[in-house]
């Protein structure tokens, strides 16, 4: 179902604590999922408008943004029709314990920023598989709709900071690698989708 190499990318699995708590939190499971796809898409306007002198980022920031949006429109008509109220939910903390890493002089900014985008949208990819099997045959479906694309929306990320590199890399994906682990097997107060195992 997942990529190999999506696979052999990400530092571990999700752990299985996390999938009982996205079953025993269906709404917040919505409701964040909304948010972070809300929130995908803004990360590639972001990049758009700080590096308009890079054709090729810009064209797949446009087409993410547009395909994040969409999904962020298909989640919130799912959960319109459950009866789920869109709804202010706090961060999880996963995002900002990867980004902290960021370097601040170009061009490791540009790179760091592309391969922690690289890992969320692995990660989600991820994490769609591993609950589709456990849903309503509905959520199932929409989960397994969305692999493609965020499979792709990952290659992309990497794609780019590859390109964008100075030189190789390899030292900072295997960086954030180790980060990625540490956040996905960390203790969290509250379940969110990108959050450790909640306490």
């Amino acid at each position: 179902m997942l990529p190999d190499e999506l696979i052999a990318f990400l530092p571990c699995a999700t752990p299985d604590a996390w999938v009982e708590q996205a079953l025993a939190h269906p709404e917040e499971l919505l409701i964040d999922h909304a948010n972070c796809e809300k929130k995908a898409a803004s990360t590639a306007l972001n990049l758009m408008f700080r590096y308009i002198d890079k054709p090729d980022l810009l064209q797949k920031m446009s087409r993410l943004a547009r395909e994040e949006l969409r999904h962020f429109e298909q989640v919130t008509a799912l959960m319109q029709r459950r009866g789920v109220t869109y709804r202010g939910l706090s961060a999880s903390q996963y995002a900002q314990r990867l980004r902290q890493h960021v370097r601040t002089v170009e061009p490791g900014r540009l790179v760091d920023t592309l391969i922690v985008g690289a890992f969320i949208e692995a990660r989600s990819c991820e994490r769609f598989a591993k609950l589709a099997p456990h849903l309503d045959e509905e959520l199932g479906d929409f989960y397994r709709s969305l692999l493609k694309s965020e499979a792709r929306h990952y290659q992309d990320y990497l794609k780019l900071a590859r390109t964008h590199a100075a030189g190789e890399i390899d030292d900072r994906i295997a960086l954030f690698r180790e980060l990625e682990q540490q956040a996905i097997v960390a203790d969290d107060a509250e379940f969110r989708f990108h959050s450790g195992v909640a306490a």
